[in-house]
């Protein structure tokens, strides 16, 4: 969506595990494409300001957070932020396009549900948790938001859109 991006910031949370796996792991893949990755530390809301300070002065091309629930409960104003200093945008969840963010691209969570009640079902037969195997997404959703990509003047390729499981207009 954003021809020549090199610099991404994101926004994790270090006191959370999965949130420090996702940075890695996102620096991992992002070294594969040439993008650097600029973290940020979210520990709560004595940060916020200095976040965003951070990230407004480095002005990278674009912005994405780890799923974190620390980080979910700002999401009207990351996105506020994210409109205001004009950064694509791309979250872990359907909620941040919902209140106005750019993107969603990540596994689909009404899926993950569903297998986890096949691991309910195994566990409630006699299964022991720890010979269950450790699963990652077969599914994964792709949600757009038209008003945000026109608000920052991009141009949503076609081919993406068809790809998109939802375009909010």
């Amino acid at each position: 969506m954003r021809p020549g991006l090199s610099r991404v910031a994101l926004i994790y949370n270090p006191e959370n595990d999965g949130s420090v796996f996702a940075l890695q792991e996102t620096q991992r893949w992002a070294a594969d494409l040439k993008v650097k990755i600029e973290p940020h530390k979210f520990r709560g809301p004595q940060d916020i300001e200095n976040v965003f300070r951070a990230i407004a002065a480095k002005r990278p091309d674009a912005l994405m957070t780890t799923a974190d629930p620390l980080i979910a409960s700002y999401r009207a104003r990351i996105v506020d932020f994210t409109a205001s200093n004009r950064l694509p945008s791309m979250y872990p969840g359907r909620e941040y396009v919902e209140a106005g963010g750019l993107m969603f691209y990540g596994g689909s969570v009404p899926e993950m549900y569903r297998r986890a009640a096949g691991y309910v079902d195994r566990i409630l037969k006699g299964a022991k948790p720890a010979d269950l195997p450790v699963e990652q997404p077969i599914k994964f959703d792709m949600v757009i938001s038209l008003k945000a990509a026109k608000s920052l003047g991009l141009n949503i390729p076609q081919s993406l859109l068809l790809r998109a499981d939802e375009v909010i207009q």
